[in-house]
Parts: C-alpha cells; sequence; structure tokens
C-alpha cells in the first residue's frame, strides 16, 4: 500500500526528472500540496540545507522515506 503524501514529507524521486539535473532517489521535502494532490511542490537541498532546486512533481514521481518501523 502507497503511503499517502504530506506537507513536509521527505520524499525521494522514482525517476530522473528530464532537463534538470535531478536525478532517481535524490531526497527532497514537500513544501506545497498542489492541485488537491495531484502534485507537489518539493525543494531539494544540499547537505548544508541549501536549496538548490525546487519543482512541481506529480506522485508517482515519488516516494515517502520512512523512519520507523510500522507495526501491524
Amino acid at each position: 500500500m502507497k503511503q499517502k503524501i504530506q506537507l513536509f514529507d521527505v520524499v525521494a524521486l522514482t525517476e530522473d526528472v528530464l532537463g534538470t539535473g535531478l536525478s532517481r532517489g535524490q531526497v527532497g521535502t514537500v513544501v506545497d500540496i498542489l492541485g488537491n494532490g495531484d502534485a507537489f511542490e518539493v525543494e531539494f537541498c544540499d547537505k548544508d540545507g541549501r536549496m538548490y532546486d525546487s519543482l512541481g512533481l506529480r506522485p508517482e514521481q515519488l516516494i515517502v522515506l520512512i523512519y520507523e518501523p510500522a507495526f501491524a
């Protein structure tokens, strides 16, 4: 089951984004929900916290990173 993407979720790209230099696996933070969840504005930052890109992405281009185990 795919987790619903929410504001401030840490996400990773599931595919390369042509023309941006962003590659599958790069990590960003959801900073806005667009079109009732049809797209998400995601900011990508370097290790020092400086943003180097921000763009709108479709839900199928993202996977939510999970930091704690899910208990049944």
